[in-house]
């Protein structure tokens, strides 16, 4: 009987603060506030957010401004952060690093700089409730002007080593110019932060290629499409590149028919390191076990590749060396240890 892979130790590197909230969480804010959620969030099913045009982008972004709407309170940010700490530590994620643009917060915080004070002081509060370790990536909306992606990354690099672990550039990455954000990452970059951009996801190879130019990333948010070329491939490997993979949003917004098409067997075996992800739980329905099992359905990968992955998340986090060699130490055991009777998958 297959590992139950629940209580496989891993690394969360791909969620985003308001894409982690629970559905019932988010009905129960939504009635607090006065927030009217629209037909397809009501249901505690998935939205439909595939069309011909848009591939689900649009939709998405729309449905995710309303969900972000019902977070009104300080209390608001400090639950939902102790629920998504909750809800990883009952997956065996062991590490996260949740990702938040601080800006779209801002007017109703007292400010950007408020806002992120109050995240970081709430997600201590989450790991020491939790024991799962929290490190937070700030993130730059790359549909506003490259300025602001400036100003967000000086907020970063203020907290750099206080909870910041990483500087982050996210929303459709069919906008905007990535060239004329590479100011933005040189500056977090400068303050010690890694770089985490989204690329390879809705573009392919040539803005992958573009996105290690100007952000010169320790990850690739995504990165799937760099599948599509073999040279690109063994450039992200050689680099040491990590893709954070998400197949639940990959198929959901239409970059993919099915979880079979996602290219992650393509990726793992050309030495490409690669993290799985969840993004965002609420719109696209599944958490993080959920990828591991379709990684073990639908790609075919014993408990030893899947080990792997888990073990790769863990190098590709920006977590303190000791709970990394620990994480490590814990992959190697589970791995290692009898499946006790009954187990089961998540």
């Amino acid at each position: 009987m297959p590992r139950d892979l629940a209580t496989l130790p891993k690394a969360h590197l791909h969620l985003h603060f308001t894409g982690s909230m629970r559905h019932r969480t988010m009905v129960e804010l939504a009635y607090k506030a006065g927030v009217r959620l629209p037909e397809s969030l009501r249901t505690d099913a998935p939205p439909q957010l595939t069309d011909v045009d848009s591939r689900g982008w649009f939709r998405f972004q729309r449905l995710y401004d309303v969900a972000r709407s019902v977070l009104t309170t300080e209390d608001d940010v400090r639950r939902l952060l102790r629920e998504a700490a909750e809800d990883e530590h009952a997956e065996g994620s062991r590490w996260l690093e949740v990702q938040v643009d601080p800006s779209g917060y801002a007017a109703r915080f007292d400010g950007a700089t408020s806002f992120l004070e109050l995240f970081l002081a709430a997600a201590r509060e989450a790991e020491e409730r939790t024991g799962v370790g929290i490190g937070v990536v700030v993130a730059a909306n790359r549909t506003r002007h490259p300025l602001d992606a400036r100003t967000g990354a000086r907020l970063a690099a203020r907290y750099a080593g206080d909870g910041v672990v990483g500087f982050g550039l996210s929303n459709d990455e069919r906008r905007g110019d990535t060239a004329e954000f590479a100011g933005a990452f040189a500056i977090a970059r400068r303050a010690g932060l890694p770089t985490v951009p989204h690329g390879g996801e809705l573009r392919g190879p040539d803005h992958v290629r573009e996105v290690l130019v100007a952000a010169e990333p320790a990850r690739l948010g995504h990165g799937v499409r760099a599948a599509e070329d073999p040279r690109l491939l063994e450039e992200l490997a050689r680099r040491g590149v990590a893709c954070e993979v998400c197949p639940a949003s990959n198929v959901a917004l239409g970059v993919y028919g099915g979880p079979r098409e996602v290219p992650l067997r393509t990726l793992v075996e050309a030495g490409v390191p690669v993290a799985l992800g969840a993004d965002d739980p609420l719109l696209f329905g599944s958490r993080l076990v959920a990828q591991y099992a379709v990684a073990r359905t639908e790609h075919g990968l014993d408990d030893t590749a899947l080990a792997g992955l888990a073990a790769s998340s863990v190098r590709a986090s920006f977590a303190p060396d000791h709970v990394k060699r620990t994480l490590l130490a814990q992959v190697d055991a589970w791995l290692a240890a009898d499946e006790p009777a009954g187990g089961l998958d998540s």
